[in-house]
């Protein structure tokens, strides 16, 4: 891989991406997005293969969960040989190399999750013992905890090998982030959105995030017409929740942040991995003190039960 040059002396910007076609879809568009605006510049992609994407016969939650999708492109950032680096949020882990930045979180896309059926059947109208197809432990016990009758199969790969699986492996339904449907133009194919007064979904889920070197100001300046700070609000209030506890693929967490007027509403939830226990409560504050209210909801569901529940898990996967 050839190393990006001074962008005084040529002017390109290298944009580093998973090879995946939702990965793409995403850097793309903000690939054309920087066109736009600089249309003088050139912005080629560099496609990177992560560990996440080489195994796909193992649950997430076996092989550690942090950084599988972003580590190899991490590298890459650093060793200057992209300028900037397309995630989507939710595979971001909180703890970032200290040369490299999230920058930029661009406006977020539809946040929940979604029902894709094979028969058109919403989640209530499913037969008994249905077969649901998750990669996802928050969404396995969240499903178990609305239904302990559903048989969750492990679900991996590409959005659209996911999709595929619905049928080739005789499923009744899956269970996807609908920010990638939606980005994907397969929007038709939902059959219901899970309201997150249900269902949360996971940290950062539907938002992008735009992650470059610390010390390169003029990509960072480049770019910084794509942030929407709201977005960036919620998403730092779930991800400091995240942080405090610790959790990852391994762990049903969830957090989902709103603002309405003028306030920032948190909620979250831990849970057992059967669904049986679920501590879940809601925290409202200034959005200006975003990591302040994921740190205090996070401390106030370990304080209900959460810690418990946590050790419980832990102690079980050692």
């Amino acid at each position: 891989m050839k190393k990006c040059k001074n962008l005084l002396a040529k002017d390109t910007l290298f944009i580093g991406t998973r090879g995946s076609a939702l990965a793409l879809w995403q850097a793309e568009w903000v690939k054309t997005q920087l066109k736009k605006r600089y249309p003088q510049f050139d912005f080629p992609l560099v496609k990177i293969k992560t560990a996440g994407d080489k195994i796909h016969d193992v649950p997430l939650a076996r092989m550690g969960g942090k950084g599988l999708f972003v580590k190899e492109i991490e590298e890459a950032l650093i060793k200057n040989n992209i300028d900037l680096a397309v995630h989507s949020l939710k595979d971001v882990p909180t703890l970032l190399p200290p040369q490299l930045m999230l920058s930029v979180i661009p406006k977020r896309e539809n946040p929940l999750d979604a029902l894709i059926s094979r028969e058109g059947r919403r989640l209530e109208e499913l037969p008994v013992q249905a077969r649901l197809g998750t990669s996802s432990l928050r969404r396995q016990a969240q499903l178990l905890n609305l239904r302990p009758d559903f048989k969750i199969e492990t679900l991996r790969g590409n959005l659209d090998t996911r999709i595929k699986k619905l049928e080739t492996e005789k499923l009744d339904g899956i269970i996807i982030a609908a920010a990638g449907v939606i980005r994907m133009g397969w929007e038709g194919k939902i059959t219901q959105y899970l309201d997150s007064e249900k269902f949360l979904p996971a940290i950062g889920q539907g938002a992008l995030g735009i992650e470059t070197r610390r010390d390169d100001l003029t990509t960072n300046k480049m770019v910084a017409f794509l942030h929407h700070p709201d977005t960036a609000l919620c998403v730092c209030a779930e991800r400091s929740f995240l942080k405090k506890l610790e959790g990852g693929c391994q762990v049903p967490i969830a957090a989902f942040g709103k603002i309405a007027n003028g306030k920032l509403f948190l909620e979250g939830l831990i849970s057992s991995l059967d669904g049986k226990k679920i501590i879940r409560d809601t925290i409202k504050g200034n959005p200006e003190e975003a990591e302040k209210a994921g740190l205090l909801l996070a401390e106030k569901l370990l304080d209900a039960g959460g810690k418990a529940i946590l050790k419980e898990i832990y102690r079980a996967s050692e």
